[in-house]
């Protein structure tokens, strides 16, 4: 039995006993906390220089065109601790669709499928157990086509001006080219110099031309007159307008709720009173101001969304920028929205997927830039599978809106330049903020390829131009 100097000497060491069972029981919990919930983050921080090595401690797999051009490859390096380093053998041509992979993160098809490219998929790690070793990432191969693709980045960089091309199987969804100008060089974030790494992105992020932004599914336009295709389909869908419905398209209308007019900028259109369809070959502005009045912006949002507007979950499996229709508008806002103005915006994809959704018997099929995964033994792991995104319009509607953007780009329409000799093109110009705009596809009778252009500070029949090239480049 201790005594009351024993009793005494305890009190102190059973305090520091205690004290030192909450510390470790504090750093136990600490180290649970960091290992359950933080790791995550820790791997991601790009101060980490371990999560960076293990990236580049094997090849990533390769991503392809549909053609099979190889447009983004691993290579080794000549000393560590990075044994790979990603290559880019085409350069600015692919970049916006590719990204990058560096030291510090991963963008594009690069960071969208990052998981099956590096190996970290779980189907991909089974395969690295069975062979007792860290496998090779799988292959991607796009949906983007050597000749389309190449024909819509030589377009845009002969143009001189920003801006980007799209291109879309109608039928399936499938992106058949999306370029963005002016783009970058994606071999400049493979150095393995983290300070040379990080001089490049201060450049290029610094740089006033945005050779960053992927201006075909992250830049928003005011689509102008290419609008008036959802105005007219919300015109024949509404039942109050028909093919042979006349409509008033004075030389300028005034904006109700103010002092302002909107005039016609094409001069007087037809004798004031033209058919629907000739309205939309002139591409009247007062006209469809009018229509805009009448139907209201509840119609015009419904047929908007019914195209993708106001959507901020597509995924290509980029993410893609959301095209707006606004809410809560007066009646002259609702007027110039009518005329795709006002706060109304819309990608170069958004731009594409108007003809698409026409081309296709008024179905829009869910956009998609990835063909297949395939692991290095070749054999598939995953496969795109086609789907409607949107019903936009009842088929009827689709062939009377076909057979009014057929005359567009014959004698007297506004996108004449776009005309494909042995190919009917069906399309629509437009000029929104003094950009130039053009949608289409063709044949317009057999639909293979739509397309969506935007070219800022431009004249619209070099829109036209590109959209051609891209047309003929996919059809060939």
């Amino acid at each position: 039995m201790a005594g009351p100097r024993a009793r005494r000497i305890n009190i102190p060491l059973r305090r520091v006993a205690k004290g030192c069972a909450m510390l470790l029981f504090a750093v136990l919990a600490n180290i649970t906390v960091i290992q359950g919930f933080g790791a995550r983050g820790l791997n991601a921080d790009p101060r980490n220089q371990r999560s960076a090595i293990a990236r580049f401690d094997h090849p990533r797999g390769d991503i392809l065109t549909y053609d099979g051009t190889t447009v983004a490859v691993s290579r080794a390096t000549a000393r560590g601790p990075y044994v790979y380093r990603r290559v880019y053998p085409h350069g600015e041509l692919y970049a916006p669709v590719t990204g990058t992979a560096s030291l510090s993160r991963t963008t594009g098809i690069e960071g969208a499928s990052d998981d099956v490219l590096s190996g970290d998929d779980p189907r991909i790690q089974v395969r690295s157990l069975v062979g007792h070793g860290r496998a090779r990432g799988a292959d991607v191969r796009l949906t983007i086509t050597d000749r389309a693709q190449t024909a819509a980045y030589e377009s845009l960089r002969a143009a001189g001006r920003p801006g980007a091309a799209v291109a879309v199987n109608p039928a399936t969804g499938a992106i058949l080219a999306l370029a963005s100008y002016p783009t970058y060089d994606p071999n400049a974030y493979t150095t393995t110099d983290p300070a040379e790494l990080a001089k490049t992105d201060r450049r290029l992020r610094g740089d006033p031309a945005g050779p960053l932004v992927n201006r075909a599914v992250s830049q928003r336009y005011p689509p102008g007159s290419a609008f008036k295709l959802v105005t007219t389909a919300a015109a024949l869908s509404s039942g109050e307008y028909s093919l042979t419905s006349r409509v008033d398209a004075p030389d300028r209308l005034r904006l109700p709720g103010s002092t302002a007019y909107l005039p016609e900028t094409g001069g007087s259109c037809g004798d004031a009173r033209p058919t629907l369809p000739d309205a939309f070959r002139s591409s009247c502005d007062t006209a469809f101001a009018g229509i805009g009045l009448q139907l209201g912006q509840d119609i015009l949002r419904d047929q908007a969304e019914a195209f993708g507007f106001n959507d901020r979950d597509l995924t290509i499996p980029l993410q893609v920028t959301a095209s707006t229709y606004p809410p809560n508008m007066n009646r002259a806002q609702t007027a110039l929205s009518a005329i795709g103005r006002h706060d109304v915006r819309a990608t170069p994809l958004m731009i594409a997927m108007l003809s698409a959704a026409v081309a296709n018997h008024g179905v829009l099929m869910r956009p998609y830039l990835v063909e297949d995964v395939r692991l290095p033994d070749g054999s598939l792991i995953d496969r795109a599978d086609p789907a409607p995104y949107r019903v936009s319009i009842p088929a009827t509607l689709a062939g009377q809106l076909t057979s009014m953007m057929r005359t567009v780009t014959g004698a007297g329409g506004s996108g004449t330049a776009s005309a494909i000799p042995g190919a009917q093109v069906a399309a629509k110009s437009g000029v929104g903020e003094d950009h130039a705009l053009f949608t289409a596809f063709a044949p317009a009778d057999t639909p293979e390829v739509a397309v969506g252009v935007v070219l800022e500070h431009a004249a619209p029949s070099t829109a036209a131009l590109i959209a051609r090239a891209v047309l003929e480049a996919a059809l060939s």
